[in-house]
């Protein structure tokens, strides 16, 4: 049976690349792997980190709007990233870490996980989460890293759905992707791609309220993980099948992708897993120059002009 395989990348809104950079690189000690464009807005900057290579099941990628708002938090929303640290023991190095930059957080628990939550810089929810030493399936550490290899963050953990209708989530994630329930109260239940494989947990928690007004900090699409262009054409046909509409499909050039939206409004994404981000660079060239796909690249000095200024980046 095909199977996903788990997350591939998560890609949410930011107002500053500089500031997100900041956070993400010189904080949290992520790579910046690849600074591209929304290819679908190509003046807007698509930024990704991860570890040295950029591998799937790690990305965390941002779509730059100086423009943004504020976000107005809600339901039918992807609101928090767990992202995975070996064990409770690095909890005193995050700890310290976060209040040296003055970043407020909490000791508490996410998806039955020890987790220190916090928010990055464009408010963004993200919770550490003790992993008992999981890590995304092509982890490779960075070597730069401003954090120590013992503390580093070494994946994507359980992502947060909050919805209207768990029964609805249950449909898409159960029946249309076989995934396996862990644990469903009523209120909360925690869903993994493959049994047993903590790198594509996705917990769903059902919440009334008003939908989500998206702005700075808020979640655009998960991505979930296909081995190749076959696995990608069965779940086209397979999500046409349960009833979905499959509303763009694209060749990204690093990887092939399409979305759809569940019945909860929430966008997934499937993508493969390569080529991947090495296509075109070494993994010691990634994220220090705009990186363009083919179909853009006659447009680069036209695109440059129009893109903000972005810290360390050049036009080529």
């Amino acid at each position: 049976m095909t199977h996903i395989l788990g997350h591939h990348h998560i890609s949410m809104r930011t107002k500053s690349g500089d500031d997100n950079t900041h956070f993400y690189r010189d904080i949290l000690g992520l790579k910046r792997v690849k600074v591209s464009v929304n290819q679908n807005d190509p003046y807007q900057y698509h930024i990704f980190y991860g570890d040295n290579t950029g591998s799937p099941g790690f990305d965390l990628t941002f779509f730059e709007n100086q423009r943004l708002g504020k976000t107005q938090r809600g339901t039918n929303a992807i609101t928090t990233v767990g992202l995975f640290v070996d064990t409770e023991a690095a909890f005193p190095y995050w700890e310290e870490r976060l209040t040296a930059h003055n970043i407020p957080y909490e000791i508490g628990t996410y998806a039955n996980y020890p987790a220190i939550l916090f928010q990055d810089s464009d408010t963004v929810q993200l919770a550490l989460i003790a992993s008992n030493h999981a890590q995304a399936p092509f982890f490779e550490p960075w070597p730069d890293s401003p954090v120590p290899l013992a503390y580093q963050i070494k994946g994507m953990g359980p992502v947060e759905l909050v919805v209207h209708s768990l029964a609805e989530a249950q449909k898409t994630l159960v029946a249309l992707f076989n995934y396996h329930k862990v644990y469903n109260n009523g209120k909360e239940a925690l869903y993994q791609s493959v049994k047993g494989n903590q790198n594509g947990e996705i917990l769903v928690t059902e919440e009334e309220g008003p939908k989500e007004k998206p702005g700075r900090g808020s979640t655009h699409h998960l991505a979930i993980r296909v081995a190749d262009h076959e696995e990608l054409n069965y779940w086209h046909e397979r999500i046409t099948e349960h009833g979905y509409k499959v509303v763009a499909r694209h060749d990204r050039y690093y990887f092939e992708s399409l979305y759809f939206s569940d019945g909860n409004n929430i966008m997934f994404e499937l993508a493969t897993d390569g080529p991947g981000f090495t296509v075109d660079q070494t993994p010691e060239e990634l994220g220090t120059q705009l990186d363009l796909p083919p179909f853009l690249e006659q447009r680069r000095e036209e695109i440059f002009e129009n893109l903000n200024p972005l810290a360390g980046i050049k036009k080529d």
